[in-house]
């Protein structure tokens, strides 16, 4: 049986802001049509991570290579070509407010398709429906809760068939039965679209209802990466305490350090 292949490759990726060490030297491999979820507390470096991964933001050192092609050597016009493979959902939504729900799932549609507008109309429609959001095209963004802001996002993400979802933070500030909702919709996702899959998140409840592997960083470094079951059941303290929800312990002394970025 051939091994899984490896769909992004992250190595030795460094990277600060001022004096503060964000990424000190992150190795991750992630597998094609896994779901991988990154953990860790407030500054960990994880919207950091996820952005360099997409190329939006360029590593001190290191490198990121998505089936083999290094994001960082690629220039503007090219690296906006490859970022077409990746559909990201960004945190509270990010939808343009003054267009409608299907106006903003049509936008990247518009941008970087030839479609008709017939066309246009069935994928967005399609792509609602994918995300349980059904009939909602024609509303503005402020008649929707915030729970639905996130699906219309996720299917604006996944608009232009990707190849990589990347979710940040998609519950944050969510009640409980609005997060495992969300959750489903995200696992719904990767397996229809075979997609692969890369989520941040704090929330341990959706972290082990969605990955197949997580991974935690910690002082700038992956600390870990396991299966949710392995995961529970690691020695490592700084893990434990951050899994459990617990105020003392290794982890204390980041968290009281003053916070510059996620």
């Amino acid at each position: 049986m051939a091994a899984p292949e490896v769909k992004i490759r992250v190595r030795g990726l460094r990277k600060s802001f001022g004096p503060k060490v964000v990424l000190d030297g992150v190795d991750l491999d992630v597998l094609a049509g896994e779901s991988t979820v990154i953990i860790g507390a407030s500054g960990s470096g994880k919207s950091v991570f996820l952005k360099h991964i997409i190329g939006l933001l360029r590593p001190d050192a290191g490198t990121v290579e998505v089936d083999g092609v290094d994001l960082h050597a690629l220039d503007y016009r090219e690296i906006t070509e490859f970022r077409r493979r990746f559909g990201m959902a960004f945190q509270e939504g990010a939808l343009f407010d003054s267009m409608t729900v299907g106006d903003n799932v049509a936008f990247p549609l518009k941008r970087q398709a030839r479609l008709r507008r017939e066309e246009v109309a069935e994928r967005v429609e399609e792509c609602l429906a994918l995300v349980r959001l059904e009939g909602v095209a024609k509303k503005m963004p402020s008649e929707l809760s915030g729970g639905m802001r996130r699906r219309v996002g996720f299917a604006r993400a996944v608009a232009l068939q990707p190849e990589i979802l990347l979710f940040d933070e998609p519950t944050s500030g969510l009640d409980p039965v609005t997060t495992a909702l969300i959750d489903e919709v995200i696992a719904d996702l990767s397996n229809r679209l075979h997609s692969t899959t890369v989520t941040i998140t704090h929330d341990m409840d959706s972290a082990y209802r969605i990955a197949d592997r997580i991974g935690m960083l910690h002082a700038g470094k992956l600390i870990a990466l396991a299966p949710p079951a392995e995961l529970r059941e690691l020695p490592d303290p700084r893990v434990q305490q951050f899994i459990r929800g617990e105020a003392k312990g290794p982890l204390s002394d980041q968290l009281a350090e003053p916070l510059t970025t996620h």
